[in-house]
């Protein structure tokens, strides 16, 4: 622990380990203020000029988050974090989620059954689809 208090005292890593301290305390402070439902969707983010930035993870969040922003920005004050103004800034996700289809199967009695109204519609569009779809069993 010694030795990293010593490296800590460095000029620019004390700079940086006052800065994380400073965040630190606003995302705790940010936290205990947001409503409940938000509070896992949004982050305070830096403060610079005496303006907050608070990042949301999508447009719905940050409508919510700019309806509140009065009263949030009267709770950090009291708190004694020292801004005028925060800033809501949407985080876009740059990796989509991949959903994974479920992999869907037809019981054997209704293949059989999409099979003999396929073969009443042959020749048809609907009877060529119909007949692939009683492939998948």
């Amino acid at each position: 622990m010694q030795l990293i208090n010593a490296i800590l005292k460095n000029s620019a890593l004390s700079k940086l380990a006052d800065k994380v301290k400073e965040l630190t305390s606003v995302q705790k402070i940010w936290n205990e203020i947001v409503p409940t439902q938000l509070k896992e969707f949004t982050q305070a983010g830096n403060i610079e000029h005496k303006r907050l930035t608070v990042h949301v993870e999508n447009g719905a969040i940050a409508a919510k988050i700019k309806l509140l922003l009065p009263s949030l920005l009267n709770k950090l004050q009291k708190k004694g974090v020292e801004i005028t103004s925060i800033r809501v800034q949407v985080q876009v996700h740059s990796e989509a989620e991949k959903v994974t289809k479920p992999s869907r199967h037809l019981s054997e009695n209704a293949s059989k059954s999409l099979e003999s109204l396929a073969k009443q519609l042959e020749g048809s569009e609907l009877g060529d689809v119909l007949n692939r779809l009683s492939k998948r069993t």
